[in-house]
């Protein structure tokens, strides 16, 4: 059952206290936040973030330059993954279905209503429901919390979503906690990013970090196991929550 001491704003605010302002996404425009998705196939986040801007710098982000590139180019760029061949296909291919679906301009395409926004998102390779939410939630279009499964993970351990059969399913109950925060996108994003960063830096897959968690005494998965009680912490209910519209990221890399 998810954990009804602990609400999402509250997990929020101990994550901003302990990681400080997320690392914002390097751009808002819709046709790049695609890219984003498909630039360096499985890749830290360090290195997506090295080659987008590699593409930036050496091909460019519009659709027509994308088409015209050599491939050696556009694999130079994708390198930095794996399947760099295949994923530069993809970085072609999303460009000729922006360029003959849409005609290079996605910004009317993501003011659609919700679901045909998200149905026309998904026509682009690399992008799922959850890809579509995230550039949804990223262009400032949609209020989503759109966790990726760095987020989700965080979210089932401290039990604010229960672990369904299915990543779909479990995906789908994020949406029901999400309703815990103001439903603006910039408080939306914040939350997305330090969920992110958390599973990415402390609740690891394999062998989390707990020890180091700032909110290990409220987090099921501590109780579960048994690491809290290991290292002498007393169960602490979080502190009511304060988020509201964060301030501006910091722009920078990560």
């Amino acid at each position: 059952m998810p954990d009804e001491s602990l609400t999402l704003g509250e997990a929020v605010d101990q994550l901003r206290e302990h990681h400080g302002p997320p690392i914002p996404l390097p751009t808002a425009d819709p046709f790049e936040l695609i890219l984003w998705e498909n630039v360096a196939y499985l890749a830290l986040p360090a290195r997506r973030r090295e080659a987008f801007e590699h593409l930036r710098r050496t091909v460019g982000t519009a659709p027509e330059v994308i088409l015209a590139a050599e491939q050696s180019a556009l694999e130079r760029v994708t390198a930095s993954g794996i399947l760099k061949g295949t994923f530069a296909a993809k970085l072609r291919e999303c460009a000729s279905i922006a360029l003959q679906e849409f005609g290079g301009d996605l910004e009317a395409m993501i003011r659609r209503p919700l679901d045909k926004a998200k149905r026309s998102l998904r026509s682009f390779p690399g992008i799922g429901e959850p890809e579509a939410e995230k550039i949804l939630l990223f262009t400032g279009q949609q209020a989503l919390l759109a966790p990726e499964s760095n987020g989700l993970r965080v979210l089932v351990r401290l039990g604010l979503v229960r672990d369904e059969k299915s990543y779909s399913r479990t995906y789908a109950a994020s949406r029901k906690v999400a309703r815990d925060l103001p439903a603006e996108p910039s408080v939306m994003q914040e939350a997305h990013l330090l969920l992110q960063q958390h599973g990415q830096t402390l609740c690891k897959r394999g062998k989390p970090l707990c020890e180091k968690c700032p909110l290990v005494t409220v987090c099921a998965y501590g109780r579960l196991t048994g690491i809290a009680s290991d290292q002498g912490l007393e169960p602490a209910k979080a502190r009511r929550s304060t988020t509201t519209k964060p301030s501006p990221p910091t722009q920078g890399g990560g």
